[in-house]
């Protein structure tokens, strides 16, 4: 209990602690005595240490009938390591009040630490264990497994994720982006013991490693302990080429059909990813369109004018081999065809005629003012370090970034959103009994 309450005061007085403009942090490159980077914020008026990491090479590394390889190792990695079976590793974490977790994306493993200074030793240590000597015992497999099918399952139920898994088998019917990161029940059902060492011995390695830190902490004891937990790590990966990938879409709709009273529209096209020299043209000139909340055109237009949803929006979303802009909203199934159509009209408006100087504008001061809202704890702290190390920003980026914003025109982001935006090749996967729709298909979306 003291140290839950210890925790719980701690992340209290974080808040106030971190409340500060992302340009007054100094971002320092700390490299261990074993040659490991990391980039750190110090801050040593709270007693907590954050750690976030990621391994390059995620789901998109699942072997093909093996789907959901690497988010079940994800699940495992805590599951006793060492000689810590599941039962006395959890019991350790939950007696020290660390938290400690990882996951898988398409195109990366993730991890992340936390944990107050007086507990560092022992989550310093555990954390060493998950990754360097995970146990994979038969009865944690296949509890996991058990899980991870009960998930799919609900998956199975839920338009939101249906509408998902079919616009990526579509957008990428020959690539592993197009396969789904949790799996099959068949294809978890598949996996093995030896399968789930394999994936630890291939991408965790530290040539493939990104880490960002956050906390009471100095460059020398760092270095220390980057050296204790990933000095262990191969040297390498094993080779993962995915090669670039270009979305497969054509303007079509596809119709999933489930007995819902609300149609679940998901549209996308080929994007642009965030090395991108117009990355924040696009990103001002999306806000303007779809990502400005109820500030956007899309919600002015189908909401605010009309009444047909609750919510529209639209979003870049880049990945390491491919990008797409998506939109995405729910209507009543006798609105899907009027929804779709203006959702489609709008998307050509803005690649007609861009956004106004006045729009511009706006989603300038709402980019560089609500930045700093990601900066309220350590983790989320971490979390940015260690994106901007994956997207290769620069470690003065933090420092950069309003001004990139700023220096925007509006004849650049008109020229992005000519450039950009295809009406042409909008893709739209539906999910319910949509009415309205002119040259919809009909497709089966299985388990």
């Amino acid at each position: 209990m003291r140290s839950v309450l210890r925790t719980v005061a701690a992340a209290g007085a974080l808040l106030l602690a971190l409340l500060a403009p992302a340009s007054a942090f100094e971002v320092e490159r700390v490299i261990s005595p074993g040659g490991i980077e990391a980039w750190l914020i110090r801050d040593q008026k709270i007693p907590i240490l954050s750690v976030q990491f990621a391994f390059e090479g995620g789901a998109v590394a699942d072997p093909k009938g093996k789907e959901g390889l690497a988010n079940l190792v994800s699940t495992l990695l805590d599951e006793g390591a060492g000689p810590l079976d599941s039962q006395e590793f959890q019991r350790r974490i939950a007696d020290a009040g660390i938290t400690l977790g990882f996951s898988a994306s398409s195109d990366a493993f993730f991890g992340n630490l936390k944990t107050l200074v007086e507990t560092e030793d022992e989550a310093v240590e555990l954390l060493r264990l998950a990754l360097t000597a995970p146990r994979f015992d038969a009865e944690a497999v296949e509890r996991m497994k058990q899980a991870v099918g009960s998930q799919i399952r609900r998956d199975q139920g839920d338009p939101d994720t249906i509408v998902r898994q079919a616009f990526y088998a579509h957008a990428f019917p020959d690539s592993p982006y197009g396969r789904r990161a949790r799996g099959t029940l068949e294809s978890v059902a598949a996996i093995g013991a030896e399968d789930l060492r394999g994936f630890v011995r291939d991408r965790l390695a530290k040539a493939n490693l990104k880490i960002g830190v956050t906390g009471d902490i100095t460059p020398e004891r760092l270095g220390g302990l980057l050296d204790r937990v990933f000095g262990g790590l191969p040297a390498q990966a094993a080779p993962l080429e995915i090669g670039e990938v270009v979305p497969s879409t054509a303007g079509e709709t596809l119709v999933v059909e489930r007995p819902t009273a609300q149609s679940i529209v998901l549209m996308g096209q080929p994007g642009l990813k965030r090395r991108d020299p117009d990355w924040f043209a696009a990103s001002l000139m999306n806000y303007v369109l779809g990502g400005g909340s109820f500030s956007s055109r899309l919600m002015n237009e189908i909401r605010e004018k009309r009444g047909l949803t609750y919510g529209v929006y639209s979003y870049l979303l880049p990945f390491e081999n491919t990008a797409l802009m998506m939109a995405s909203g729910s209507t009543a199934n006798p609105n899907a065809g009027a929804m779709i159509g203006l959702l489609r009209e709008e998307w050509r408006r803005m690649a007609e005629q861009g956004p106004t100087q006045e729009e511009l504008d706006d989603a300038k001061t709402y980019l560089t003012g609500s930045f700093p809202l990601q900066f309220t704890g350590t983790d989320r702290i971490a979390e940015v370090l260690l994106q901007v190390q994956r997207d290769d920003l620069g470690i003065d980026y933090l420092d950069r970034r309003d001004a990139l914003i700023q220096a925007v025109t509006l004849d650049d982001v008109r020229r992005v959103a000519r450039e950009l935006l295809q009406p042409g090749k909008l893709m739209t996967v539906v999910v319910g009994r949509p009415e309205g729709l002119q040259g919809a298909t009909v497709i089966q979306h299985g388990s």
